[in-house]
Parts: structure tokens; C-alpha cells; sequence
């Protein structure tokens, strides 16, 4: 599903748009709580092994994927064989890719079908990347992901806003992990929210491992993901000579139109994101290289000391 984010979701001030669309939103929180009352009459299946999940309330462009994988490394390091759980839609080959890239995936329509799978595999952890929104599952430890460049943009519902739940869908949560520089502000309002409940917030950062061989280049960057200029500001952050920048709709295939576009001036060294190049055909990739990070997480120890009491 691609998909460009409006502009008036991300300014804090509320826009006539936001306002006239209200309503709709209304109806998307009624008809996403209809969604639930099958899964809350149910009940919760037992889960055969601990299930992590890792979430976002804001749509798209939150880190779920990089931080699964750093979790995926965390649990492996306490002796455990973890694997990932993803929902399968045809338009996330690219995400799919990624997680196989670093440990065995299961993708189902239906992800309780895919946690006892794993668990039939002998895999003694289940890491979900999304499904925070998921009802038919309980998991043991639920993490929401945020970026502090978008934060909850303008704390409105879609469509008046980007997120998929009202804020206070994070008493559902057991931490937070914010992608960039602190926000004291932001952190009040969780608070405030979540009371008395133990809660932990953490924040992470990317460090681009192979930084080296671009510093002396010019560079052009594209992405198609959910928040391209995060993107490009982490090159122009790390004092990378970025000549060129085009921005595609998440989840976007590039055609040969496109990519004659990109690669318009063929002295610059063309970059993408990791998440981008897996959608790329063979004779694309030739063209480009990706950006690798690695994602640091502000007091691991912490948080891995929290990770390993939920196991």
C-alpha cells in the first residue's frame, strides 16, 4: 500500500482539514473498536512462548523493524533461538526481506497461526514487528515506537491525523522507545497518561556503520518509506555532502521512469534505505548502494535487564 502522508498531519497547530475530517475519525475509532469485540469475546490464546511486541500508534516511519531486530540480537545473546512474527500483505516484501536478513520469519495472515509455528520449530521467543493493534494476541512485553521529529504529529486520529489509536492506547504498553533527542514535554503527557504503572521510556539513535566510503562523495539519496526526511536529515546530520534528494510514497516499486530520474547526474553516488533497496529489481541495484545503521539504544543495559525479565 503506498501512501505519502498529508502535510497538515505533522504541524502541531490543527489545520480546516484536520477539523473537517473529524468526524470520519469518529467513525474509524468506532469501526476499528467493532473490529476488537470479536477478539475481546473470544479471549486471549494461551501463548506457547513469550511474545514480544513491538508497535507503533503513530503510522509508519516509527523504527519497528530496526528495533525487532536489535531485540531479535538481545535475546539471542541470553542463549534463546527467537524468531520474528509478521502479518503477511503483499506490499511489505521489502520489511519481510529485512527481517529474514537477520533470523528466521514467519508471515501468516494470521499471526497466532505463526507464533505456534514458530513454536512447533523449536524457537523459544516470538517477536512481533507490529501488531500492537492486534487483539487476539496478549503479549508478554509491548513496546511502542516513536520518532521525536514526528512525535504524534497532530495528536489526532486518521484521517484528521496519523495515528492509529487515541494516546492513551499506551496504557496497553509496557515502554517506549523514542528514535532521536529527548522530549521532556512529551515525556509528561506519558505520564500523565500511564499514572502509577511502571513504565520505562527509552531513546535510540542510527549510526551509519559504512561512513567512511561516502564522506569525500556527493551524494544522491531517494526513499520510500514512511517519513523520507528522516532519512535525509541522518546523512545531512553526519555531515554527508547530500547533492540531491527525492522522496517516494511508503512502500513505493520504482520504475524505469523513476529511476532515470534518480540517477540523473551520474557523478553523485547514489543512496538509498535498506528497507528501499530490497525493492529494487536486479539492474536497479547496480546503480545504488544502501545506508547500513546500526541502531543504539540510550541505557541498553537497562532496557535488555527488562527485556530478560519478561522471558
Amino acid at each position: 500500500m503506498q501512501f505519502r502522508k498529508p502535510k497538515f498531519w505533522v504541524n502541531q497547530k490543527l489545520s480546516i482539514w484536520s477539523i473537517l475530517l473529524l468526524p470520519f475519525s469518529m467513525i474509524f475509532l468506532f469501526l476499528t473498536w467493532i473490529v476488537k469485540i470479536p477478539s475481546i469475546l473470544k479471549g486471549h490464546k494461551k501463548n506457547p512462548l513469550p511474545v514480544i511486541c513491538v508497535g507503533n500508534i503513530y503510522i509508519g516511519g516509527t523504527g519497528k523493524t530496526p528495533l525487532a531486530r536489535e531485540i531479535f540480537e538481545i535475546t539471542k545473546s541470553f542463549g534463546k533461538n527467537p524468531a520474528f512474527i509478521k502479518k503477511y500483505y503483499s506490499y511489505l516484501t521489502d520489511e519481510f526481506e529485512m527481517l529474514k536478513a537477520t533470523g528466521k520469519t514467519y508471515t501468516d495472515y494470521d499471526r497466532n497461526k505463526s507464533i505456534f509455528l514458530s513454536h512447533n520449530d523449536s524457537h523459544d521467543v516470538a517477536i512481533l514487528d507490529d501488531g500492537f493493534q492486534d487483539f487476539s494476541i496478549k503479549p508478554d512485553f509491548s513496546i511502542l515506537c516513536f520518532n521525536s521529529k514526528q512525535m504524534i504529529g497532530n495528536g489526532l486520529v486518521i484521517p484528521s491525523g496519523p495515528l492509529r489509536e487515541r494516546l492513551g492506547a499506551i496504557l496497553r504498553a509496557d515502554c517506549i522507545v523514542i528514535n532521536g533527542n529527548r522530549n521532556l514535554e512529551f515525556e509528561k503527557k506519558i505520564f500523565k497518561i500511564i499514572g502509577d504503572k511502571e513504565f520505562h521510556i527509552f531513546y535510540s539513535k542510527y549510526i551509519i556503520k559504512n561512513i567512511e566510503k561516502l564522506k569525500n562523495n556527493k551524494i544522491t539519496a531517494f526513499a520510500g518509506i514512511g517519513n523520507p526526511s528522516n532519512f535525509f536529515n541522518l546523512l545531512k546530520e553526519n555531515n554527508l555532502n547530500v547533492k540531491e534528494t527525492f522522496s517516494f510514497p511508503d512502500h513505493h516499486n520504482y520504475s524505469e521512469k523513476d529511476f532515470e530520474k534518480i540517477i540523473g547526474n551520474k557523478s553523485n553516488q547514489i543512496m538509498t534505505t535498506e528497507k528501499d533497496y530490497y525493492r529494487l529489481n536486479n539492474e536497479q541495484k547496480k546503480h545504488c548502494s544502501y545506508i547500513e545503521v546500526i541502531l543504539e539504544i540510550d541505557n541498553k543495559n537497562k532496557f535488555k535487564e527488562i527485556i530478560k525479565s519478561y522471558l
